[in-house]
């Protein structure tokens, strides 16, 4: 290879120095749920644990961005149970929850917590050394921890990176896009990926796969994702003959930050200052409008996500926005004491972008958070492929129609956990079964973009295309009219996919990593646009302007399918 660079960690062989490599499970994916799978497979006896991600392992996906607060029954604040934390996921997911996968979750959460407690993450503490917590929307007591308000999951992913390091079984390689899943006699056997610094293929053999690569929020063009989060996945999944599931749930976050401009802060950090100090949404005209909307926030906080994106989005179409094409999120009844009492480091930061909250209210509106579909998965988080497991935003089910704020977290926790430790009971009995006929096609397209390709327009021009063709016609708000363009569009870019022009070139290429993000997009999109499409009625997060009322008869879920031939297809799972 013309192209060298170390990847790997650890005293292991150079993964450029090689086209194959094998091992007993392959992580795709390596954020919080990725690492917690590698952790949990190791500890229950897998001997070769690959942790693999498109960028940096433990540096990218979404627990390192996340900032918020982490929801578990510990009772640190009050009496609660596992039972009661499950009455409100339950209640959140509009009747669609997988109750046995949302029990999974409530229960093992407590624990999980604890031990990322023990692990010394740095969870807050109150005066007599318990776990603080708070009450998030949607809860039903103050049950949700934190580390601060803004830096819970850089501390978590840190916490489990260290842990990484002390674990001979688990290699780790940033840099290596699983581009096509391999299979053979019905089962996953491994995976053909891109070296994004060499551009050569690289196969790998491995008895289990456990899909952990996110969610598909980046496909929007408001979005708070990571640069991985394109729906990889989901893709993946479908190619190797997964089932999705719920795939129409997209959650948007109501208050992302929209102006003035903001540099080097997330633009969800405002829902800490809601949490907290009780910021009060106003029209453009100043006044509080929640309560036309059925939500009394004069007690607190209390406006279920869903809800206030619909109220926030009606009011701007109504002409009563703000400059932006938001609405004004202002604490200035709040005293400076107790701004900087609660969050005095933010404060100078918000200071240096020329934002003072005490004089000035700030511009928000939705922006694409989180995906509550995924994998179609059971308890053990395995798939209907024998040997793909799912873990975290990338599998499905546990959410319903609408995930419940601090649930994040131990969803990538919890089932990075379940997912590692019975994929490790799966291989534990198996041999491999790698079959190199059956990688080569994935192999031969990666050579083959490298070598690029004669176009009008790239995959980086498409993508911008994507992701405003998903904002406009399935973002929050939808009707079979934009659907149906949405559809007809996407059709067209996936037909022109050999169309796309790429610049020739093997070592770190964009062109030829964009190619493969542009055909994973274009897949997960295209399974949100049908899935919506095909659910005739608003609940939680998917809402339809043609179909305003939650409808008894659609208290069910949807499945999504890929044929041999790359049709895609939904049907219920009644």
């Amino acid at each position: 290879m013309a192209c060298s660079g170390r990847h790997e960690i650890g005293a292991v062989s150079h993964i450029e120095a090689v086209t194959h490599t094998e091992t007993d499970i392959l992580i795709v994916g390596a954020g919080g749920a990725g690492m917690y799978a590698a952790l949990s497979a190791a500890n229950a006896g897998a001997e070769r644990v690959l942790l693999v991600d498109k960028s940096l392992v433990g540096r990218g996906g979404a627990t390192v961005m996340a900032q918020m607060t982490v929801a578990a029954a510990l009772g640190e604040e009050c009496l609660d149970d596992w039972t009661a934390h499950l009455e409100d996921t339950l209640a959140a997911g509009r009747g669609l929850c997988d109750e046995n996968l949302a029990a999974v979750l409530c229960e093992d959460s407590p624990a999980r917590i604890r031990e990322m407690g023990e692990w010394r993450v740095g969870w807050a503490r109150r005066e007599n050394g318990r776990i603080a917590q708070v009450t998030a929307p949607g809860h039903s007591r103050p049950r949700c921890c934190y580390v601060d308000f803004l830096n819970t999951g850089p501390a978590v992913a840190a916490t489990l990176r260290r842990r990484l390091g002390r674990v001979e079984a688990i290699r780790r390689v940033s840099n290596l896009t699983v581009t096509d899943p391999v299979t053979a006699d019905g089962e996953v056997v491994g995976a053909v990926a891109l070296d994004a610094v060499s551009g050569e293929p690289v196969t790998i053999a491995a008895k289990a796969v456990v899909i952990a690569a996110g969610g598909l929020t980046r496909i929007f063009q408001r979005n708070s994702a990571s640069a991985n989060m394109g729906g990889d996945g989901y893709a993946l999944a479908l190619t190797a003959g997964a089932e999705l599931v719920d795939m129409e749930f997209v959650q948007f976050f109501p208050i992302g930050h929209l102006a003035p401009r903001l540099v080097g802060m997330d633009p969800i950090m405002w829902d800490p200052f809601r949490y907290k100090l009780g910021g009060r949404l106003l029209d453009g005209n100043g006044r509080e409008f929640l309560p036309g909307y059925g939500s009394d926030e004069t007690s607190g906080y209390t406006t279920p996500r869903d809800l206030a994106t619909y109220a926030i989005t009606k009011e701007v179409a109504a002409g009563r926005g703000s400059p932006h094409g938001g609405v004004y999120l202002s604490f200035t009844h709040v005293p400076r004491a107790a701004l900087e009492a609660a969050f005095g480091p933010v404060i100078e930061k918000l200071a240096q972008n020329g934002i003072d909250l005490t004089r000035m209210p700030i511009e928000v509106a939705p922006i694409a958070h989180y995906h509550m579909g995924g994998i179609a998965v059971g308890e053990h988080m395995a798939s209907r492929v024998p040997g793909l497991f799912a873990a975290g935003e990338a599998a499905g089910g546990a959410n319903g129609a609408n995930r419940l704020s601090g649930n994040a977290i131990p969803e990538a926790l919890v089932f990075g956990e379940h997912a590692g430790r019975c994929a490790a009971a799966y291989v534990a009995s198996r041999s491999r079964n790698w079959q190199p006929p059956a990688a080569a096609p994935a192999v031969e397209r990666v050579r083959s973009l490298a070598a690029g390709r004669n176009g009008q327009v790239s995959a980086a021009e498409l993508l911008e295309e994507l992701r405003t063709l998903m904002w406009v016609e399935v973002g929050p708000f939808r009707d079979a009219a934009g659907l149906g363009r949405a559809l007809a569009r996407l059709s067209e870019l996936r037909a022109g996919l050999d169309e796309v022009a790429i610049a020739p070139g093997h070592c770190f290429n964009p062109a030829v990593a964009d190619w493969f993000e542009l055909r994973a997009s274009l897949v997960a999109a295209e399974a949100v646009a049908r899935a919506a499409a095909a659910r005739c009625e608003s609940r939680g997060a998917h809402q339809r302007e043609d179909y305003p009322a939650t409808d008894p008869a659609w208290m069910f879920s949807q499945r999504v399918t890929m044929a041999a031939d790359g049709t895609i297809a939904v049907s219920s799972s009644r």
